[in-house]
């Protein structure tokens, strides 16, 4: 009866959920789109993975039955055998470690593109949460896979040198010695792996985001622990080191904002000016094509500036992230045909 109990509220908070999805404001297509690709880029790199874990199992199978052709071959010949013994006490076994390493690497792969995947497929987060969860998943995916490859390829070597015979003990303390040295040498790569953990923490900004970095601007590509890569919008690739990063304008965070400044000659009629530019906007909001995009009606905020040109209106049209572009280069279409 209890478990009975305990269905029914879940079913309840399920449609309230689906419900409340429902009566919310209508999903942009960008958004599904952006969500979409992410999710599609996930489960190609997870068939990949899979494809390549059964491709290096059937390479692996076919070398085993050589090396165990071969091994029953040493063993018929008297004069052969004490190869038998030696293949058995090293290289056969750091082989298989090899093959071990790489096989739970490219399984981690695996499940770690399923788990985000899951993530990003829940239907009952809100549109905007989908969206920036869709844009940090390929983000936290390449920084995890990165972690547990080289805690999976440290492991491989610890293991290795224990089977040829090396302690493990005085290798572990002059690591530790020699990591010492390398931390103080090395000061700037620490800076760089702190502040990429602050980034990925703090969800400042992740890949698919426009971002400025002092001078720098453009498209996050990629983000690891030490780097963060920019496509500007030249075609440039741009490489920050994450210690240097110390004030980010993201500009595609939750939403944007198109800031657009309008001039208009002295002798035009200001009140006219500001009542078109105010028609256009109320037009561009009612728009079908445009009111997804355009969360809030545009804020003309009036004359902003008198210089030698003319008079400067200024308007604030607050958008979907990604959209501020296209909706600033159809309103001054729209504003030059009125």
């Amino acid at each position: 009866m209890v478990q009975g109990w305990i269905k029914a509220q879940r079913e309840q908070l399920m449609a309230q959920a689906h419900a409340a999805i429902e009566s919310s404001s209508v999903v942009d297509p960008t958004i599904t789109a952006a969500m979409a690709l992410v999710r599609e880029q996930i489960k190609q790199r997870r068939q990949r993975s899979l494809n390549d874990v059964q491709r290096r199992l059937l390479q692996v199978m076919q070398l085993s039955i050589w090396l165990g052709g071969l091994f029953i071959i040493l063993g018929l010949f008297p004069y052969t055998r004490w190869l038998q013994s030696l293949i058995l006490s090293g290289p056969l076994k750091i082989l298989g470690i090899v093959i071990a390493v790489y096989l739970l690497i490219r399984v981690s792969d695996t499940f770690i593109d399923r788990f985000f995947n899951a993530l990003t497929a829940n239907e009952l987060l809100p549109p905007d949460t989908s969206q920036r969860l869709a844009q940090r998943v390929t983000t936290f995916s390449r920084v995890l896979r990165s972690l547990i490859a080289t805690v999976w390829i440290s492991t491989g070597i610890l293991t290795s040198l224990s089977i040829v015979g090396v302690e493990l003990g005085p290798v572990l303390a002059g690591a530790g010695i020699l990591g010492l040295a390398l931390s103080l040498a090395s000061q700037n790569l620490i800076k760089d792996v702190i502040n990429g953990l602050l980034i990925l923490w703090e969800d400042q900004y992740a890949v698919g985001d426009v971002i400025q970095i002092g001078k720098a601007s453009g498209l996050v590509e990629s983000l690891n622990l030490r780097i963060t890569q920019l496509r500007n919008s030249e075609g440039r690739l741009i490489t920050i080191p994450n210690s240097s990063i110390t004030v980010v304008e993201n500009l595609s965070k939750d939403w944007s904002r198109v800031d657009l400044g309008i001039t208009v000659a002295y002798d035009a009629n200001v009140d006219r000016a500001i009542t078109v530019v105010k028609q256009v906007g109320e037009d561009m909001t009612n728009d079908p094509a445009w009111k997804d995009k355009i969360p809030e009606p545009p804020d003309v905020l009036g004359v902003d500036d008198i210089g030698n040109n003319g008079i400067t209106l200024r308007v604030w049209i607050k958008t979907l992230p990604l959209q501020q572009w296209n909706v600033a280069r159809e309103f001054r279409r729209r504003l030059k045909r009125s």
